[in-house]
């Protein structure tokens, strides 16, 4: 996909509602981080309070409880129009209801969990081919995803990578997500987490895609499959390989130490922007981040 007239909002996470590829664990933390900002722009983008949104929980395995946790959190901002889709495996990708409502819904949420189950489950199917159609056509659609909902959104996807170790080749796992947008590479929790190491050998290994680690309670809202704006507290860190000069990852064997020349990073906060096709850093691509920056300034 080259261009898409819909938008897509990739959010880091704090609140996986599933298993933890690294510890194991199942998270039970709550969505309070959501309501003060990033919710309310995924219905404002969608067309407002009355939009009708769908939150998949596919990745979780505790999917009952992620629904209605996200259920309550819309609630609390106004947005009642929200449906749950419990979808557990490919046969239930196939159930009638499930396509009518993705075809019909204004935007579509995806939860945290394994990204791999997304990728896996929905790959190949009539109904990530309605969402991909409704992306590349409809300018009100968006399409959401938090943490691995956010990571299954471009085309290569990290789908397994112990932190502590990205460092070494093989160590990161690569797969073919759902394909939303291409020539990116998402990652999230990413300062927490530690996962700088585990997006640079990512994008090492595929220089041609741009790294996105967005950190907790943090998305990047894309428009037009280009421009990108950081929205949330915290910060969003682009990688980009473009300019690499050398590299030994094709060269040494699984298990070494890899070695990066000319890696570019930048760092962006709120109202700041990117542009994935010029590989551009956008100061404030947000009209409130130039007033923030004339009050400060002041």
């Amino acid at each position: 996909m080259q261009f898409a007239k819909g938008k897509l909002l990739a959010i880091g996470g704090a609140e996986d509602k599933g298993t933890d590829l690294e510890k194991g664990e199942i998270l039970r933390s709550n969505l309070n981080f959501f309501d003060r900002g990033i919710l309310r722009r995924i219905a404002q983008e969608a067309g407002g309070n009355m939009a009708r949104i769908e939150v998949i929980t596919t990745a979780s395995m505790i999917p009952y409880e992620v629904g209605d946790n996200y259920l309550d959190a819309f609630g609390k901002i106004g947005c009642t129009n929200v449906g749950v889709m419990h979808i557990r495996n490919r046969a239930d990708v196939l159930e009638e209801d499930y396509i009518s409502r993705i075809s019909q819904a204004d935007a579509i949420m995806f939860s945290g969990g394994n990204q791999l189950r997304l990728s896996s489950i929905f790959g190949g199917t009539h109904f990530l081919e309605i969402l991909l159609d409704r992306l590349a056509n409809e300018e009100d659609f968006i399409i959401a995803g938090t943490s691995a909902g956010a990571m299954a959104m471009s085309n290569t996807m990290i789908y397994e990578g112990n932190a502590t170790r990205a460092h070494l080749k093989g160590e990161v796992k690569i797969t073919t997500g759902l394909g939303f947008m291409d020539d990116v590479i998402f990652d999230s929790h990413f300062e927490k987490r530690g996962r700088f190491g585990r997006l640079a050998q990512a994008v090492a290994a595929n220089p041609s895609c741009i790294g996105i680690g967005l950190g907790e309670d943090t998305g990047m809202l894309i428009t037009g499959s280009n421009k990108m704006e950081a929205i949330g507290s915290g910060l969003v860190i682009i990688v980009d390989g473009h300019e690499i000069r050398h590299s030994n990852i094709a060269d040494i064997p699984e298990g070494n130490p890899i070695s990066i020349e000319n890696l570019k990073v930048h760092f962006c906060e709120k109202g700041n922007g990117y542009l994935v096709n010029e590989r551009q850093f956008i100061p404030e691509v947000s009209e409130g981040a130039v007033i923030k920056k004339q009050v400060d300034v002041e």
